[in-house]
């Protein structure tokens, strides 16, 4: 378990996650930070849900400051894919009991009961807690099915966010899709990695992901800086005020720290 958590429930813990795999092994200009990368796309650790949980993927960017000021833009699309280990599903479920027993203690010390009388002391509020609490925050191995938190992450030298996006959700689809794609998967990554260039300055590429073509655009040198981030959602999040504040503060070259979930 990532953290002193034991208090939630199995479900709503964080566990410490890994890197299965990447590719290349390296690059001698940009080493690959294995502990930052793991930290950055799974900032809260591995997580687990049942088929009664929200699973929508979800996608969050990243950047990689080195002592020498250069950068290192990560996309990552978190998902959640079946867990077909049954050791994984029985420790899961051996965690509910142990939870469950302790939550039924608390409940009876409470109530103040001792351990022959707890049928009769434990007052109906109580009861129908604990009931609430077996029936809502449970995991049965027999009845549910366990999913685990896993993710695809891109990273490049520049921020094509809207690029990386589209070829992370395409990826995604051929990876749980039913029918596979034309071609292997590593052909893909292949691909992107190897055969994809970055596009001049003042350029634009386009390039086939898996299902369509992506459209990547770089500013010219007289340009501003590449900024592929949508702004509408920085409005959709800060509103108007907060964001006028910040735009404030920047021109006024104040410091800025903003924190969020």
């Amino acid at each position: 378990v990532a953290g002193e958590n034991f208090d939630q429930s199995p479900l709503r813990r964080t566990f410490k996650s890994k890197v299965l795999a990447h590719y290349p092994q390296n690059i001698e200009w940009n080493p690959f930070d294995q502990d930052a990368v793991n930290m950055l796309c799974m900032p809260k650790g591995l997580s687990f849900r049942t088929q009664a949980d929200n699973r929508d993927p979800q996608l969050h960017s990243f950047i990689i400051t080195r002592e020498d000021g250069s950068r290192t833009y990560g996309f990552v699309l978190t998902f959640y894919e079946e867990v077909t280990s049954k050791k994984i599903c029985t420790a899961m479920q051996t965690l509910y009991q142990m939870h469950n027993a302790e939550q039924y203690s608390s409940v009876c010390a409470s109530s103040s009961c001792s351990m022959d009388s707890l049928a009769s002391s434990i007052d109906e509020g109580d009861a129908t807690s604990l009931a609430k609490l077996q029936r809502y925050n449970s995991y049965d191995i027999s009845r549910d099915t366990l999913y685990v938190s896993k993710c695809i992450c891109l990273i490049t030298p520049l921020p094509f966010m809207q690029a990386c996006k589209k070829f992370l959700i395409q990826l995604y689809k051929a990876v749980t899709s039913q029918q596979p794609p034309p071609l292997p998967l590593e052909s893909y990554i292949h691909n992107i990695l190897y055969e994809v260039p970055l596009p001049p300055p003042g350029r634009s590429l386009k390039f086939y992901g898996v299902y369509e073509p992506i459209i990547c655009q770089r500013p010219g040198p007289n340009e501003l800086p590449l900024s592929d981030y949508p702004l509408r959602e920085a409005f959709e999040l800060l509103g108007l005020e907060n964001l006028v504040q910040v735009f404030t503060c920047v021109l006024l070259e104040m410091q800025i720290l903003l924190y969020s979930q």
